[in-house]
Formats: C-alpha cells, sequence, structure tokens
C-alpha cells in the first residue's frame, strides 16, 4: 500500500520543477518592474504576500500589465 504512494506518473517531477522554476522566474520580473518604475508599495505587497507577486510577474510577460 505505502509503495503506492511513492509511484509517480513518468515526468511529473520535470513538470513541477518547470513550474517551479516559471514561478521564480515570475518573482524576479516583479522584483524588477516593481525597481525600475519605483511602485515601492506593491513591491512590499508581493514580498509579503508572494503569490501577487507571482500573478504579476505572468501578467508582465503575457501584456497585461
Amino acid at each position: 500500500m505505502l509503495k503506492n504512494i511513492f509511484n509517480r506518473q513518468k515526468g511529473e517531477a520535470e513538470i513541477a520543477l518547470l513550474i517551479g522554476i516559471a514561478c521564480v522566474a515570475a518573482w524576479l520580473t516583479h522584483l524588477y518592474v516593481c525597481f525600475t518604475t519605483a511602485k515601492w508599495g506593491f513591491l512590499i505587497a508581493g514580498a509579503i504576500f508572494f503569490p501577487v507577486a507571482i500573478i504579476h510577474g505572468f501578467g508582465v510577460w503575457l501584456g497585461i500589465w
């Protein structure tokens, strides 16, 4: 039974790694944009609640912000 818990589909670890790298890159994008545009309040909001920063980073990539 416990053996089945640790069995994963092929490629799950790679997908999780890619998602993690994308989130870190989006967070770094948020930092860069906030520093260059002097949006200090938004920078602090992204630091306190990191999903805000990740969503903002993805939005910058997609041209939403």
